[in-house]
């Protein structure tokens, strides 16, 4: 055991340093708990929507109700914080991130979810990260390289081929749950970007609370007025329980936190992960089939995000006024 004496005689840069790291680690775990309940969110939809032969909850209460329930829990914890209201530029993007990711993203999942299994859904939304680093970009107004939308173009391309094999439509038509998923994977894409904005400036837990809080006019009445009239499995409400829960709260308490601690280019990268993690899920959870074709592809999508995240995105130029500014 380390004494008082050898503490003290750690260099200040060894110490900090070695603070770095174990904050890095930490950073890391917490982001890969976050993926790990984000990724099973489609097995969980999936399972609570039922499908066209056996369903279950409608896909506006799944999507207002996991909306309306973590939105209470946000209320709670914000007024047990005592939290600040946001400042007044704040709520315009925060209404962006809700419309993204409370609203937008849950109930075009819901929709699609009763139509494709999880296994190929898991595919189409891998492109989520790219989709999210693009947005991000232009919102910030950076300039992404020739490289990075190479790869961003080619990863489209491959869930566009992808939706076209499995649509079950003849010729090169797309499945319309397929059209579904790629909306949600773009509203998810600006409600992360306008969401990691805003944690800039505000506690990164506060803007999911606040986005859910500002949502609960809304996504209560529409979860009362579509509350399932028949009785329904337990399963079912399991599943709701956590995508409400897990994927609607608590999972953006863990990821957030994660990128706090290890930094976001670091900590974002165990996403990549998300989309396997969710095929893996469906098999148990749904009995699905992992075929040779949905890995192939999801590989082929991760080595164009892998890919897209390692070329240079340069920041926005200088004013013009900054760029003539005479130098002493």
């Amino acid at each position: 055991m380390a004494t008082a004496a050898s503490l003290a005689s750690t260099p200040p840069g060894t110490a900090q340093a070695q603070a770095r790291a174990s904050a890095e680690t930490r950073g890391l775990w917490l982001g890969l708990l976050g993926v790990t309940i984000f990724a099973l969110t489609l097995p969980m939809t999936r399972l609570a929507v039922g499908s066209p032969e056996a369903p279950q909850m409608s896909a506006v209460f799944i999507a207002m109700g996991r909306a309306a329930v973590a939105g209470l829990l946000s209320a709670a914890l914000l007024l047990a914080r005592r939290a600040p209201l946001p400042q007044r530029a704040d709520w315009l993007p925060l209404a962006v991130t809700a419309g993204g990711v409370v609203f937008g993203f849950p109930l075009l999942t819901s929709l699609a979810m009763r139509q494709v299994q999880a296994v190929h859904a898991s595919v189409i939304v891998g492109l989520l990260p790219l989709a999210t680093a693009a947005v991000a970009a232009l919102l910030h107004r950076q300039r992404p390289s020739a490289g990075f939308w190479l790869c961003a173009t080619a990863g489209t391309a491959l869930v566009v081929a992808f939706a076209v094999l499995r649509s079950g439509t003849a010729g090169l038509a797309l499945h319309p749950a397929d059209l579904l998923l790629m909306a949600a994977m773009l509203c998810a894409a600006v409600g992360y970007a306008f969401g990691a904005r805003l944690s800039q400036r505000m506690r990164a837990d506060a803007v999911i609370c606040w986005a859910l809080v500002i949502s609960l006019p809304l996504s209560a009445p529409l979860a009362a007025l579509s509350w399932p009239q028949a009785p329904l499995p337990a399963t079912a409400w399991g599943a709701f329980t956590y995508v409400s829960v897990g994927s609607m709260w608590l999972g953006f308490f863990a990821w957030y936190r994660g990128l706090a601690l290890g930094g976001t280019v670091r900590v974002s990268q165990v996403q990549l992960v998300q989309p396997f993690l969710g095929m893996l899920a469906a098999v148990p959870l749904l009995g699905e089939r992992l075929d040779a074709v949905s890995i192939g592809f999801g590989l082929a999508v991760l080595a164009t995000v892998a890919l897209g995240r390692r070329m240079p995105v340069r920041p926005p130029p200088a004013p013009l006024a900054e760029r003539q500014r005479p130098t002493s």
